[in-house]
């Protein structure tokens, strides 16, 4: 079964820590291009971050530049979303995403393809 599996959401105060996990199984990471996006309910979800096959990084959004940081670990086919100095306002349900890059694909367009794979979603709250 192809699936993306997330975890590592929770409660965090403001200016807290938190690294979300995001395992693949059924299939490599290598060869995709992998991002995060996050969604705030009544609103559209927004892409936050992505990373090429070659490790080329693209930060979307300006609030989370220099906090979060994207990654991918090869041996275990799991991609990170490591996050510092969290506010409330990032508080959200975050998921993971994936697409081949034989589609193609960049970071460049990567907000606007059609994913091959979602995660399921964590939420992630920050507050006191």
């Amino acid at each position: 079964q192809f699936q993306l599996v997330e975890s590592g959401g929770g409660l965090v105060q403001p200016g807290g820590s938190l690294r979300l996990s995001c395992e693949a199984s059924g299939f490599s990471l290598d060869h995709n291009v992998i991002g995060w996006f996050r969604q705030v309910p009544g609103k559209r979800r927004e892409g936050l971050l992505c990373m090429s096959s070659s490790g080329g990084s693209t930060t979307y959004v300006d609030s989370v530049k220099g906090r979060f940081t994207i990654s991918r670990e090869k041996a275990k086919n799991t991609m990170y979303l490591q996050m510092t100095k969290l506010e409330p306002e990032d508080t959200a349900v975050y998921y993971c995403a994936v697409r081949g890059e034989s589609h193609g694909v960049s970071c460049a367009n990567f907000l606007v393809v059609d994913k091959d794979y979602w995660g399921q979603g964590t939420q992630v709250t920050v507050s006191s």
